[in-house]
């Protein structure tokens, strides 16, 4: 992307607009004031400054122009963000289509990795109207998708065939990228090299998922034999791995055509499985949106904040779908959700229930929705039915972790006395273990809080406070300094630096520079104090298999930032950097392939 456009871009971007898509702002004088979306917030400290196109977060320190905004909102790459903002704004972008297969290998890895699914979504849809894909059209007009369903969600049909997609696709995309797209599976070699590449989707009705901005990054794929009639069929859905483009916690189903009217109705209604949300959405519900029966994440909660803090939850009526429904419950309340709980009746799932009962009884559903803890009481009620003490305790204990979940003390104190009223408790007993609560609750906060530490990190921080001559200490303390890199993901970084570069302390907390740190390191010794001797004994081999486990993550990442410089490199015709690059990449494949073996 050239400089000179996104310079263009950004002098004719409306930076309000562009940020107010993602999170809702308030005016502040000349400026404009929110929630941060970068962090966990009660008040807005993520400011605005149309002035200078730009914005800051003074809670997290998080800063930028819009493109970094839209980088960081999405997880795009620079001259994506650049595209994406040029398109919101309606401005026309420079030529960009492929007039040959080194065209399009030239383009950089992300680039050709979105241009490699929708050329697979565009051959699911052409496969749908052969002549094999019969079955599967009968199943989709049996479970009532309509043409227009079929076409707005781009629905397609997965030959049975291994080759046929790899052979139409290497025309125009490298092994390199086919290999990364997800699309193919392989077997490895006796040698340990990948075998050839055949189709991970056979026979299967594919359902592409979307990223916000509409473009497919990954698949689900339906069977249409069961195991039952065909042992090779495989699981009924099968998944895309996770790929450069794709994370499955970090996608909500539908958001792209759903956003406008979440946002709109300042509601949203988020259901688990591809086909319960399609269906809705055709019926007239367009605020709907699906985790794709994945549990739900704080970065899908994070998502969802930017447009709306309603939700209506209805989850399938089967006991993984009620855990599945209070796990959800329990982050959306935590961030001060407006939460409500759609119960069915029949025990039937939202599509299931809109085909045989109409989107009209849905309707009714959703407005006789039930409030998060009246969801949760009944749940509680459901697990301990018995009334006696015990199984009033055990309801008790159920609901204590949601109640303390709760922000508002007023919505706390509500949910406390109407449980204790529907479960027969002493509504004082419920009082007291809230009281408790809130003291701790007051006392963490007040306390500094150390970052938790990987094991990895508490294994290096034991050696490292060991004295100056024992062989544990001085192999990690060696090793450490001579790398420094190798820690620079690490949260215990800092301290782990200045303890590998210094002489083996007396006091191990007087080394370490900042109340953060000493918390963290108080909490590693006291966790470390009741060892035995035994397991003092193995310290060393824990240590040797540490480093050599940052050390082959530091290659890991390392290979990762040659693969995105040669793709760069390439676009821009820089021969001589290609072959440098090249060269390198060669010989981090084999240190890691020696660090594997």
């Amino acid at each position: 992307m050239a400089d000179n456009f996104a310079q263009t871009v950004k002098q004719q971007t409306d930076i309000v607009r562009i940020v107010g898509e993602y999170i809702k702002l308030r005016k502040s004088g000349a400026n404009w004031s929110a929630l941060c979306p970068f962090h966990k917030e009660k008040s807005g400290s993520f400011y605005l400054y149309p002035a200078t196109t730009s914005y800051y977060c003074f809670g997290c320190h998080e800063h930028g122009d819009v493109f970094t905004f839209v980088m960081k909102m999405e997880n795009l790459s620079f001259p994506e963000a650049v595209r994406s903002v040029a398109t919101k704004m309606g401005i026309p972008l420079p030529q960009r289509e492929f007039n040959s297969p080194q065209e399009a290998q030239a383009a950089g890895l992300r680039k050709q990795l979105i241009d490699a699914h929708e050329a697979a979504t565009q051959y699911f849809q052409q496969n749908l109207h052969s002549p094999e894909a019969a079955r599967a059209r009968e199943y989709m007009t049996g479970r009532g998708i309509t043409p227009e369903t079929i076409t707005k969600f781009r629905l397609g049909y997965a030959p049975d065939n291994f080759n046929d997609m790899r052979e139409r696709l290497s025309k125009f995309f490298s092994e390199e990228v086919l290999r990364a797209s997800g699309l193919f599976s392989w077997k490895e070699q006796e040698d340990g090299s990948p075998g050839p590449m055949y189709a991970r989707f056979r026979k299967r009705i594919t359902f592409p998922i979307m990223n916000e901005q509409g473009k497919p990054i990954a698949f689900t794929a339906r069977a249409l034999d069961s195991v039952d009639v065909d042992p090779k069929a495989g699981a009924k859905y099968m998944n895309s791995p996770e790929t450069p483009l794709y994370t499955k916690g970090q996608v909500l189903f539908n958001l792209d055509k759903a956003k406008a009217a979440i946002k709109s109705k300042d509601a949203a209604l988020l259901v688990e499985g591809q086909m319960d949300c399609i269906s809705l959405f055709m019926n007239g519900v367009d605020n709907v949106i699906a985790t794709s029966g994945t549990a739900f994440t704080e970065h899908q909660l994070r998502m969802l904040g930017r447009f709306t803090k309603r939700v209506w939850l209805n989850f399938d009526p089967d006991q993984a779908g009620a855990n599945a429904a209070e796990k959800t419950l329990g982050l959306l309340v935590e961030e001060d959700f407006d939460v409500r709980v759609i119960t069915l009746d029949g025990g039937l799932d939202p599509d299931r229930f809109v085909r045989e009962r109409g989107v009209a009884e849905y309707a009714t559903a959703v407005r006789n929705a039930s409030r998060y803890q009246d969801f949760l009481i009944e749940r509680a009620r459901l697990q301990f039915p018995a009334r006696t003490a015990e199984a009033k305790v055990k309801a008790m204990n159920f609901l204590l972790p949601h109640i303390r979940r709760i922000p508002n003390l007023i919505s706390r104190n509500d949910f406390a006395e109407n449980a204790a009223q529907k479960l027969g408790i002493e509504s004082s007993l419920m009082r007291q273990e809230l009281k408790q609560a809130a003291q701790q609750r007051l006392e963490s906060v007040r306390a500094p809080q150390p970052k938790g530490v990987s094991e990895i990190e508490r294994i290096l921080l034991c050696a490292l406070i060991l004295p100056d001559a024992d062989s544990s200490r001085m192999l990690a303390a060696e090793q450490l300094a001579a790398n420094p890199e190798w820690c620079t993901e690490l949260s215990a970084a800092t301290l782990i630096d200045v303890l590998a570069n210094g002489p083996s302390p007396d006091n191990p907390l007087e080394a370490a520079p900042d109340a953060a740190s000493r918390l963290l390191l108080a909490s590693v010794l006291h966790h470390s104090s009741g060892e035995s001797e035994a397991s003092r004994e193995t310290l060393h081999e824990q240590v040797q298999n540490a480093l050599h486990t940052l050390h082959q993550r530091r290659l890991d990442r390392r290979l990762r930032e040659v693969r995105t410089l040669i793709a760069e490199a390439t676009r821009h015709g820089n021969q001589e950097v290609v072959m440098q690059l090249a060269h390198e990449k060669v010989q981090l494949d084999a240190e890691l392939k020696r660090m594997d073996g």
